[in-house]
């Protein structure tokens, strides 16, 4: 099962141009606000009928020349950032809304824990609740695509973190290619099996989590934090003093992160949190100091962004200072030592 599209669009001050083919899991459409992501959602829904392209869903042509299908035939779930429930009807109500029958209810309803919600309306719900509604109604119309555009946006923090594991399971269970729209990073490189990354309307990057947020050469699309290292692991042991242990490609990393243990993790090391130096240092707080070798340098301005190996093919990503570069001699194939002041952690279930 994959979504292949290919759009061309011109609106009045910016024109969209990209292609990508997205498979079976979770593809996040990610980038700045007004990079276009919305604009790809809405076309491949057809909220949007594009100049020129395609959209193909599972082999069906949706759009394409000489084809359109309207919106309520193309069998596509689409989740918004406001729940746009019906306040008159009870949430088991709204979920039915638009399904072929309640063969699944049960099961989506456990899959998203609002069982115990079915009676209430939607005016006694809270934000999470109201959106995991929302998604359950979705999948109650058996889509064969399911969009989620910034459906975490209008929450909270403490929302977010309540409904982002659903999401989570949701995107483990589902059978189907979820395009998952977004500019937060931490929701992307926690949910995402692909990114296709928008700038000014056009693909600038695709690929796993782990290979874009690790490219130098998109560093400029991503933004000044972004930049970094996608690590996957798992917790395989906790420290009498509660530091966490975490098996990943590039080694045994100790973090003090609240997890247990067989968890597994991925975490996100900002080039900005990793330091260098040519011969191991000694007396640091750091606990985290890793053997890896440059693979090459890009320049940015008065900045340098490092692309390290470390371990088992794990790629690191170190920004400095070009005077540092400089200073410590590094070119291609250089041995070095990265220090890690920080890595963030993104659980998953």
């Amino acid at each position: 099962m994959s979504l292949d599209v290919a759009l061309r669009h011109r609106f009045p001050a910016a024109a969209l141009d990209l292609a990508f083919t997205a498979p079976l899991g979770v593809t996040a459409l990610f980038g700045p606000s007004g990079a276009g992501k919305t604009s790809v959602a809405n076309a491949v829904a057809g909220l949007l009928r594009p100049d020129s392209g395609h959209v193909r869903l599972n082999g069906r042509t949706l759009f394409g020349p000489g084809v359109w299908t309207p919106p309520h035939k193309r069998r596509i779930g689409y989740v918004f950032q406001d729940a746009r429930l019906f306040p008159h009807l009870t949430v088991r109500k709204n979920l039915l809304y638009g399904a072929p029958d309640d063969t699944n209810l049960a099961h989506i309803a456990d899959l998203l824990d609002i069982t115990p919600l079915l009676f209430r309306r939607p005016t006694h719900l809270s934000g999470g609740e109201r959106q995991r509604v929302s998604i359950g109604r979705a999948l109650l119309r058996m889509p064969e695509l399911l969009i989620l555009d910034e459906p975490l946006s209008a929450l909270d923090a403490a929302r977010k973190d309540d409904i982002l594991p659903y999401l989570e399971r949701l995107a483990g269970e589902a059978s189907i290619p979820i395009l998952y729209v977004s500019h937060s990073l931490a929701e992307v490189i926690r949910l995402a099996d692909q990114v296709a990354l928008i700038a000014k309307g056009r693909l600038a990057g695709f690929g796993t989590p782990e290979a874009v947020f690790s490219d130098p050469h998109l560093a400029a699309h991503l933004g000044p934090r972004a930049a970094g290292a996608v690590v996957s692991g798992h917790v395989t042991g906790q420290d009498a003093d509660g530091l966490a242990v975490i098996a990943t490609k590039m080694g045994d990393l100790v973090l003090p992160l609240p997890v247990a243990v067989g968890q597994p993790v991925r975490l996100r090391i900002m080039a900005e949190d990793v330091l260098l130096a040519r011969a191991r240092p000694e007396g640091l707080s750091a606990l985290n100091i890793l053997p890896a070798r440059v693979l090459d340098l890009h320049a940015q301005g008065a900045t340098v962004l490092v692309r390290l190996t470390c371990g088992t093919d794990q790629i690191l990503l170190a920004r400095i200072t070009g005077r540092s570069a400089t200073a410590l001699g590094l070119a291609p194939g250089a041995p070095v030592h990265a220090i890690l002041k920080s890595a963030a952690l993104v659980v998953q279930s």
